[in-house]
């Protein structure tokens, strides 16, 4: 066990962390969250993960301890959005993402069927996130990101994915909605693919209520001091 400082973090601090888990093995991906549990509360299963482990990479998490943010952007016709989305309810997911480019219709449909998923399981509703824009493009039109927030209240969802410098736009448009941020970094850190990164501190400053944090940590040659560094930036 490791004697870097922060294995005392406040529950309310690790519930505001989503740790993503971006590997194609369970057993791997069962090992990190384990090792970085004391600062995380949420285990983000993306699509390489669950594509590679399937609902077995949801249960194992959940033996953890951990909530899980089920992260495959379902884009589809609504009927089939719907069914799928009523599949990964029963499952006992805590948040799932769609994809808001696919509309109210869409969206409408899977908060549905995410809805009646959990019902029909006895199991508390998920949150629906709407991924506005991903954070690996930086060239989307500057109108894009507000008529998506705008789709995602229409089509009922409880949260948005975004990036940190669109927070302030969602906290007017949709005060009520959950917001969710990846794409972060350490200050320093390689921003690899993500061409709108922002740090930990600027995330929770302007508003984030979850964070998504992955290779700044999992690729960091300390990952358990740069979970605690994370956490004291917040």
């Amino acid at each position: 066990m490791s004697d870097v400082p922060g294995f005392d973090v406040p529950e309310s601090a690790r519930q505001r962390l989503a740790l993503a888990l971006d590997l194609d093995d369970v057993v791997e991906a069962q090992r990190v969250a384990g090792q970085l549990q004391p600062w995380f509360g949420v285990a983000k299963v993306g699509l390489e993960l669950f594509c590679a482990a399937g609902p077995d990479a949801i249960a194992a998490m959940h033996d953890l301890g951990f909530r899980v943010f089920l992260d495959l952007k379902l884009f589809d016709i609504p009927n089939t959005v719907y069914r799928s989305a009523r599949v990964l309810g029963a499952l006992g997911v805590e948040f799932l993402t769609f994809h808001s480019r696919g509309g109210q219709d869409m969206l409408r449909a899977g908060v549905e069927g995410l809805a009646e998923g959990a019902d029909g399981v006895g199991a508390q509703t998920p949150t629906a996130l709407a991924v506005t824009v991903l954070t690996s493009d930086g060239d989307a039109p500057s109108h894009i990101v507000p008529n998506r927030i705008r789709t995602a209240v229409e089509g009922g969802c409880g949260g948005l994915v975004m990036a940190a410098e669109d927070l302030d736009m969602a906290s007017q448009l949709a005060p009520r909605m959950k917001k969710v941020v990846p794409g972060i970094r350490l200050p320093g850190s390689d921003t690899h693919d993500q061409s709108r990164a922002a740090t930990p501190a600027e995330a929770a400053a302007n508003g984030a209520d979850l964070l998504v944090i992955g290779r700044t940590v999992t690729a960091a040659d300390d990952p358990e001091a740069a979970a605690a560094a994370v956490v004291a930036s917040i």
